[in-house]
């Protein structure tokens, strides 16, 4: 759905371009909703990124600490898309396994219609998202390791619909 998949995009290019410590998952979880209870629970730190809702420009990015995640009441889900991270939190804070740090690495999107491609906007935020989390991780103490000559960020859907399968 257009910049929504700012995300995947992300942890594409955290993946094209660093090694990480055996202590850190990067994950693409999709949209699980409450399903994101168990990437989450018992977990010491977790970085989310996703796209966020905002009066800035398209391709801000915005950061959000534990306490202010926390303070997000949560609102009617209006589609399974919606990502229910608020409603997820609460549930592993009353089960007391709520991560001890969260940080939501949050980009603005231009739009988020039915289609594949981010807008400029979107993506001239990937590598300065990526570099976030990199700086976050390395102030975590898991520092990750850069991969000289990576090959460049290409999530699966974009080379898809640039190299349909021929036909069977």
């Amino acid at each position: 759905m257009g910049d929504d998949a700012v995300g995947p995009w992300v942890i594409e290019e955290l993946l094209a371009g660093w090694r990480f410590p055996e202590n850190v998952s990067v994950v693409d979880v999709g949209t699980p909703g409450l399903d994101l209870t168990p990437y989450l629970a018992e977990a010491d730190s977790v970085i989310l990124v996703d796209t966020v809702k905002s009066d800035a420009p398209p391709g801000t990015i915005r950061i959000y600490e534990r306490d202010a995640l926390f303070r997000m009441a949560p609102k009617p889900r209006m589609s399974p898309h919606d990502p229910g991270l608020t409603e997820a939190l609460m549930a592993l804070g009353l089960a007391g396994s709520a991560p001890r740090d969260i940080t939501l690495v949050g980009i603005v999107p231009a739009g988020v219609e039915m289609g594949i491609g981010l807008s400029e906007a979107a993506r001239a935020a990937v590598p300065r998202a990526a570099a976030e989390i990199v700086l976050r991780l390395m102030a975590l103490g898991c520092p990750p390791a850069p991969i000289s000559a990576g090959p460049a960020a290409s999530p699966w859907w974009e080379t898809a619909v640039e190299n349909p399968a021929p036909p069977v």
